[in-house]
């Protein structure tokens, strides 16, 4: 389980299954100060952990929890992924294959 930074937690293998799912093998970090209902990436971590928060209106994906996740061995963090929301290029995680290569 990984601890977010401003209560609540989040199982990685939950993560691991929704990244599968949208076909693609990493997810932007994408956080943004703002509500929920203004966030601009839909398609991102933050956005996708807000839904998990107690607080959704409170920014989730911060360095805290990318460090944690690299810390699984099941995830390492990607500079240049492009946002599949606004296409610019972003900092976020990308999975690791079970050779232990991305």
């Amino acid at each position: 389980m990984i601890r977010l930074s401003y209560s609540g937690q989040f199982d990685e293998q939950t993560l691991i299954e929704y990244i599968r799912s949208t076909g693609r093998d990493y997810i932007v970090q994408g956080q943004e100060k703002c509500v929920l209902e203004n966030h601009t990436k839909p398609n991102s971590l933050d956005y996708w952990l807000r839904q998990l928060a107690p607080n959704p209106d409170t920014k989730q994906a911060d360095n805290t929890v990318i460090r944690h996740l690299v810390h699984t061995g099941l995830f390492k963090v990607a500079d240049a992924l492009p946002c599949p929301d606004s296409g610019r290029l972003c900092k976020g995680v990308r999975l690791v294959t079970t050779d232990g290569k991305a």
